[in-house]
């Protein structure tokens, strides 16, 4: 008899490191007997990284071709039923959903952050593929409770990622020490004028600290030019890191004292790898987490509930440096605890694809 095929379905092969974590914490939660196949922005390069098969994304034929040797259909983790940044990405992935379901297969939606959802048309679309999808689980409270509103069941537990094996980078330790990451992304609340008063806080701080600073774009094609721009100004050594892999990615923040971080996956890497962290929120997702992990921070938005970007470098600058010297990691035994019930979504994956093994 031959191995059942799974179709895992994100915002893969694009670049995001984020992202690409959730596929390689996917893939090594997937049952041994599942083989997989994703759907890729970049298909070679996916195949090189992962050894997995892999097809286009963007092309029809290709997907659905996919499809059609399929068993089943999973949502891989994250934000990908959402309309804050386009329309396109609840259509296309509730889309491929529904097809899949028409076409009886066994759906998941696995690791989800649900919303925002701001229009009706787009929640409809939501509600009915989760409501269709054999098993659900989610990686926050507001998700699960927009679902517990639509009387959809779900799993809660914490992101996949908590549990994503990391590498050990042994180039780093050729870097001067102590080390701070800083992870920044492209963002409209990202202004010219805040970009430039982060980077003289962030070179106050470093003169204080005599610290190594490593830049580190988790979106190289998005944040890149950010991390050059923000390297140019700094007086001290630092560092621009980009990594092939996620394991690697995650791996780096063992050797680091302190993460500055808006992307929520480098927090939650730096955090699992015994990291103090401060975050920069854009998103109601790091909001969540900073209240689930007490993890100070700043909002860039209005909406936040959190304190706003202080208005002035020394100010950012002092609050840093009160966090690097007094602040605490999570402790090992949360750290662990965070862990096992990340496992949580593998188990999951192993009762709803129990009954093609």
């Amino acid at each position: 008899m031959g191995r059942s095929r799974a179709v895992l379905c994100g915002y893969y092969g694009q670049g995001n490191g984020g992202d690409e974590a959730l596929l390689a914490s996917l893939l090594q939660m997937l049952p041994d007997s599942i083989t997989p196949v994703v759907l890729s922005g970049n298909p070679v390069q996916t195949w090189e990284l992962y050894g997995v098969e892999a097809c286009d994304r963007k092309s029809f034929f290709a997907v659905l071709q996919a499809l059609r040797q399929a068993d089943a259909f999973i949502w891989g983790g994250g934000s990908l039923m959402q309309d804050a940044t386009s329309l396109f990405s609840p259509i296309y992935y509730g889309g491929l959903m529904a097809l899949a379901q028409r076409m009886e297969l066994t759906t998941i939606a696995w690791g989800q952050g649900i919303g925002p959802l701001n229009r009706s048309f787009t929640r409809w679309i939501a509600r009915e593929t989760f409501a269709a999808c054999k098993a659900v689980s989610v990686r926050d409270r507001g998700s699960a409770a927009l679902l517990n509103q639509w009387n959809i069941s779900c799993t809660l537990a914490p992101d996949p990622v908590w549990a994503l094996e990391a590498s050990n980078v042994s180039e780093i330790w050729e870097l001067p020490a102590p080390r701070v990451a800083v992870v920044l992304r492209t963002h409209s609340q990202l202004t010219r004028s805040r970009l430039e008063m982060l980077t003289q806080a962030l070179a106050d701080f470093q003169t204080a600290t005599n610290t190594c600073i490593l830049l580190i774009p988790f979106q190289p094609a998005q944040d890149l030019a950010l991390a050059k721009t923000v390297s140019h100004q700094l007086r001290g050594p630092n560092e621009i890191l980009c990594f092939e892999t996620p394991q690697e990615l995650k791996g780096v923040f063992r050797s680091v004292e302190m993460t500055i971080g808006m992307r929520l996956h480098s927090l939650i890497m730096a955090a699992a790898e015994g990291c103090r962290c401060f975050a920069l929120s854009y998103d109601p997702k790091i909001d969540q987490l900073m209240d689930e992990l007490h993890m100070p921070g700043w909002s860039l938005t209005d909406s936040s509930h959190h304190p706003p970007l202080p208005e002035t470098a020394n100010e950012i600058s002092m609050a840093w440096l009160e966090h690097y010297a007094n602040g605490d990691p999570l402790s090992k035994v949360q750290i662990q605890a965070l862990v096992d019930r990340a496992l949580i979504h593998q188990e999951i994956l192993q009762v709803a694809l129990r009954s093609l093994a």
